[in-house]
C-alpha cells in the first residue's frame, strides 16, 4: 500500500479513495500527533475548517470536524472559501491546526484533505507520516467538558481574508475593468468581492457553484471562456482561477493567454523595483520555460530552479527567506503576504501593476519571450536508467551544446509510469522538434526494455 498523504496532503475520489470514515480518523490522528509534539500545551486547541463547493465536501468537512472535536479540539467551520484564505486564517486566528477539504483543480468526483499547522504551513513530510501510522490506534477519549465544540462561521472568515487581501496592494485597480473567471469553485463569492473592494469594475463568469459545476469546462484549466469574455467586455485583463483559487492564469486584452511564468516574471521585475524581492532571486521549477530565465537575467534578477511541484518551491524559499516563486501552472508563492499559492491575490498583485504603470498586460508579458517547447513521452523503456546511462548523457549533453544560451533540454523518468519525458526548448520551433525527436531516439535505443 503506498503512502496515505501525496505531494498536496490526502486525495483521491471521494467516498471511495476519501471517505467519511477516513476524514474522521485522519482527523483524530492529526489531533493526537500534534498533541504528543507539544503543540496543544497551556491552551485548548482549536482549529479551522474549510472546503470547496463539491458536495462530497459537505459530509467529509463534517466527518472531519467530528473527529477533531472528539479528541478535544474545539473548531470553527468557515464553510467555502478557498486553500489560501483557510491558510491565512489558520495564521491570522492563531489556531493550531487548519484543515481544507479540497481536489483543487481536479474533476468534481475528487476531493482531498489537506492540513495547516499553526501560522498558516503545510505539515512537514514526517508529520504526515507520524499522522498516517497513528490512525485507527487505541485511544483514551475526552468526555464531558473536554470534548471539543463546533461553531460555524457567519461570514467573518470570508471578510476578513478580502481585507487582508486588499491590504497588499500597492496600488488601487481604479479605472481597470478585470474579467474574472471563477471555476465554480471556492472563490465564486471572495475574489470578486476583492477586485470590487481594490476599485476594479468586475465581469465575473463561472461564479454559481452548486456542488457539481466546479472547474467543469472553466477556469484556469479551461480558459477558454476567460479569453472570449474579456475581449466581450472590452476588459483590460481577465485572471482565471482553479477550483481552490491557489492558481491563476491571466488574459490580455486581445484574448491571448499569460501563463503562470509571465506572470512571475512582470511580479519579481515589480518587486525588485520596490526593493521587495529578496535576494533579487526568483524561485522556480525546472518546467519554467526557460524565456523566463533569460529574462530574469536581463532584468538582473537570479533565478533558482527546484523539481516540479509548488511544494519544492516552498521549501527551497522557506530555507532561504526567498519572497517570490512558482510554477508556469500559475500556481505563485508571495511569502511576505501568503504561507501557500493563492490565485485571487496573484491577480490582485498583477493587476496593481498593470495600474501602477499604465502599461498593457501584453505590453509588460511581452518581457518574457517564450521559447518553443517540444515534449516527447517515451514508452516501454526502463526510466530508472534515465539519469545514469552514459549514452543518454552524452547525447543530452551534445544537445545542450548544440543549442547554446538559447535552448535547454530536461529528460526525466516518469514517477509512476515506464516512461521518459524528454523536453527540449529552442529559438525555433522546428529545432526543438528535431532535437527533441533525436534525443528520444537515443532514449527509445538505449533504455529499451
Amino acid at each position: 500500500m503506498g503512502r496515505l498523504f501525496g505531494t498536496d496532503g490526502v486525495r483521491g475520489v471521494a467516498n471511495r479513495d476519501v471517505t467519511a470514515e477516513l476524514a474522521l480518523d485522519v482527523a483524530v490522528a492529526a489531533a493526537h500527533v500534534l498533541g504528543a509534539s507539544g503543540a496543544f500545551e497551556g491552551h485548548r486547541p482549536r482549529a479551522v475548517i474549510g472546503r470547496d463547493p463539491r458536495a462530497s465536501g459537505e459530509f467529509l468537512s463534517a466527518a472531519v470536524a467530528a473527529g477533531l472535536a472528539s479528541a478535544g479540539v474545539d473548531v470553527v467551520n468557515v464553510g467555502v472559501l478557498p486553500t489560501p484564505g483557510v491558510a491565512h486564517l489558520t495564521g491570522a486566528l492563531e489556531v493550531d491546526l487548519g484543515v481544507m477539504l479540497s481536489a483543487s483543480h481536479n474533476p468534481m468526483p475528487d476531493n482531498g484533505i489537506k492540513f495547516f499547522t499553526r501560522g498558516g504551513h503545510k505539515l512537514p513530510d514526517d508529520v504526515e507520516d507520524a499522522i498516517e501510522a497513528r490512525m485507527r490506534e487505541p485511544w483514551d477519549r475526552p468526555t464531558g467538558a473536554a470534548v471539543g465544540r463546533i461553531t460555524q462561521d457567519v461570514g467573518m472568515a470570508g471578510s476578513t481574508y478580502v481585507e487582508h487581501l486588499v491590504g497588499t496592494l500597492p496600488a488601487q485597480l481604479d479605472g481597470l475593468r478585470i474579467a474574472i473567471d471563477c471555476a465554480n469553485g471556492a472563490a465564486s463569492e471572495v475574489a470578486p468581492a476583492a477586485l470590487r473592494a481594490a476599485g476594479a469594475d468586475v465581469v465575473v463568469i463561472n461564479a454559481s457553484p452548486d456542488g457539481r459545476n466546479i472547474n467543469e469546462k472553466c477556469g484556469s484549466t479551461h480558459p477558454e471562456q476567460l479569453q472570449a469574455a474579456v475581449v466581450a467586455a472590452g476588459a483590460h485583463l481577465g485572471v482565471a482561477l482553479d477550483g481552490d483559487a491557489d492558481r491563476c492564469l491571466a488574459v490580455d486584452a486581445a484574448g491571448a493567454l499569460v501563463d503562470g511564468d509571465q506572470i512571475m516574471g512582470i511580479l519579481a521585475v515589480a518587486l525588485k523595483e520596490r526593493g521587495e524581492l529578496a535576494q533579487d532571486t526568483l524561485v522556480t521549477t525546472v518546467m519554467s520555460n526557460l524565456g523566463l530565465q533569460l529574462a530574469m537575467a536581463d532584468a538582473g534578477v537570479r533565478t533558482v530552479q527546484t523539481g516540479v511541484g509548488d511544494r519544492y518551491v516552498l521549501e527551497e524559499m522557506r530555507a532561504h527567506g526567498y519572497s517570490l516563486g512558482g510554477e508556469q501552472s500559475g500556481h505563485l508563492i508571495l511569502a511576505e503576504h501568503a504561507t501557500t499559492g493563492d490565485g485571487t491575490l496573484t491577480a490582485l498583485q498583477l493587476a496593481a501593476r498593470v495600474a501602477q504603470t499604465s502599461r498593457s498586460l501584453a505590453d509588460l508579458a511581452g518581457a518574457v519571450r517564450r521559447l518553443p517547447q517540444v515534449l516527447v513521452n517515451v514508452s516501454g523503456v526502463d526510466r530508472t536508467r534515465a539519469t545514469s546511462d552514459d549514452a543518454v548523457l552524452s547525447a543530452v549533453a551534445d544537445a545542450e551544446a548544440e543549442l547554446g544560451r538559447e535552448g535547454r533540454v530536461l529528460l526525466r523518468p516518469s514517477g509512476t509510469e515506464p516512461v521518459v519525458r524528454v523536453m527540449v526548448e529552442a529559438a525555433q520551433q522546428d529545432r526543438a522538434e528535431q532535437v527533441a525527436d533525436r534525443l528520444a531516439g537515443v532514449v527509445k535505443t538505449h533504455l529499451a526494455l
